[in-house]
């Protein structure tokens, strides 16, 4: 049964542990170090460097099931990154080598039973380290390209999310096989039964980094992409104004296109407007450049439309 309490920042840091042990591996992986006193769940964050919303998230998640909706942009992606790659490293590491020597110890070397449990036992853990590299070399790289500012188009997280299946079956099948199965009279039965609550512990260890990942972790990283997606839109609604405003005429050029729809020349125009005939040119060549209009027909058109000049003025 979840633990209703939401923890705070103001909370002493050893209650937390005290109401759930299961807190300790988890605190390892934000980089929290033990021997934090009575200190308060923000000091102790503070101390370590660990940001402590993202960590409080996570907490109160793993022990009430609570999980942050509203204010998900406060999380610090970096930290909870941090946190689940040490995840992975504690776990692939630490935890599936310790249990299978656990396995390995509890079992009879010379029982065919035993070794078809320890092929099993590595199909898991080959079929685990399989899951959480690929989290390492793809899904975590993606996300520190999000965190420069750039969105890469060959993926998102909702690919990872589709494809973040239970990846626990062959441990279940495991722990299932030892209970219905391994003779009860084993003289190394206290020993396999210690194991077997390892397992369990594992087993939920497992069901929880998954959900943190599922809960936390993937809208987190949707929203960020959303953000970047929103930042790249308004750059490029920026850029459009800022190139519209380089292609908009001065007056001048404008008084050039008049001149050039009335049938002046460039010396008739350069006159008309107390400039000098490079001048005109320059601007003529400024105009082209600006509409990308070359024509008499296409300048003409292009007065009409944007009200330099009355259609009755033109000359059939």
């Amino acid at each position: 049964m979840k633990n209703q309490k939401m923890y705070e920042e103001s909370d002493k840091m050893i209650s937390l542990i005290q109401d759930d042990y299961g807190l300790l591996q988890a605190m390892g992986s934000f980089g929290i170090n033990l021997g934090f006193g009575d200190k308060t769940v923000s000091e102790v964050c503070q101390d370590n460097h660990v940001d402590c919303y993202t960590f409080l998230a996570v907490v109160n998640f793993a022990i009430n099931g609570y999980r942050e909706t509203e204010n998900i942009g406060q999380l610090s992606i970096p930290t909870l990154v941090h946190y689940l790659e040490a995840s992975h490293e504690y776990y692939l590491g630490f935890q599936l080598p310790f249990i299978r020597r656990e396995l390995e110890g509890s079992l009879d070397e010379g029982d065919n039973l035993a070794k078809l449990i320890m092929n099993l036992y590595d199909d898991y853990a080959h079929e685990i380290r399989k899951h959480m590299t690929y989290e390492q070399k793809t899904v975590f790289p993606y996300v520190q390209s999000l965190l420069d500012g750039q969105k890469p188009s060959d993926f998102d997280i909702d690919t990872f999310s589709r494809h973040h299946g239970q990846t626990d079956h062959k441990l279940k099948e495991l722990k299932n096989i030892i209970i219905k199965y391994l003779p009860s009279n084993s003289q190394r039965n206290n020993q396999l039964t210690a194991t077997l609550y390892d397992i369990y512990n594992n087993e939920q260890w497992l069901k929880q980094h998954a959900a943190v990942e599922d809960e936390i972790f993937v809208p987190a990283i949707r929203q960020l992409e959303r953000s970047l997606l929103k930042d790249d839109v308004s750059v490029k609604i920026s850029q459009m104004i800022g190139k519209n405003n380089d292609n908009e005429l001065s007056d001048r050029e404008k008084d050039v296109v008049v001149s050039l729809v009335q049938g002046m020349t460039n010396k008739e125009i350069a006159d008309h407007l107390c400039i000098s005939t490079n001048t005109v040119i320059t601007h003529r060549r400024n105009i082209a450049r600006k509409l990308q209009i070359h024509s008499p027909a296409g300048l003409t058109i292009y007065a009409i439309v944007n009200n330099l000049v009355d259609i009755s003025t033109i000359s059939k």
